[in-house]
């Protein structure tokens, strides 16, 4: 059960729709934001950790996934040349859906065992902020005529903050802009 729905609860053999609640691992996604609202921290490296692992990571654990959540950011060297400069699309969603298809930059693409998935997973989970973030400035510049800036991931900086970073030309963002986008993350 890596993630479940609740929308009902039965009352006399009958289903009675509620509002829906979430749950991650057994944890409600409503007990891990307030978690993160209230401590100022950011919650979408955990929550991936939490999905991949089946277990909220102690502080130990969690420091060495973001050290690896980190070097995941980083896209292969030519990616965005030429994956997402090279075919811009006006849907940033087709983008995301070819750039998925990253075999040719894999080590180890038919490598099936749990280790592996796990390394793709992380690259995959760690990438998408990056390949969106630049399949928009290169939507941005090709459709909308805006010149094109492009970020690179910065080390020290969570998910949330490093996409606001990279789709914004000036690279500016806000820390209630980053942990709003955290918790939508």
């Amino acid at each position: 059960k890596v993630g479940s729905v609740q929308g009902y609860y039965m009352m006399d053999g009958e289903r009675v729709p509620m509002p829906g609640k979430l749950y991650y691992r057994g944890i409600s996604v409503e007990d891990i934001v307030e978690a993160h609202r209230k401590s100022g921290t950011f919650g979408y490296e955990e929550v991936a950790y939490l999905l991949l692992m089946g277990h909220l990571p102690t502080k130990s654990e969690l420091s060495y996934f973001n050290d690896i959540m980190c070097k995941a950011r980083k896209l292969p060297e030519g990616f965005t040349e030429g994956m997402i400069m090279r075919h811009p699309s006006r849907d940033i969603m087709n983008d995301l859906e070819r750039s998925v298809l990253l075999y040719s930059y894999d080590e180890n693409p038919d490598d099936t065992s749990a280790d592996n998935l796990l390394t793709q997973s992380i690259k995959l989970i760690g990438s998408f902020p990056a390949i969106v973030a630049n399949a928009y400035a290169v939507n941005r510049h090709y459709f909308d005529g805006e010149s094109l800036h492009i970020h690179y991931p910065s080390a020290e900086l969570s998910a949330a903050e490093n996409f606001l970073r990279m789709i914004r030309p000036d690279a500016s963002y806000t820390e209630e802009e980053a942990h709003l986008l955290d918790m939508m993350m």
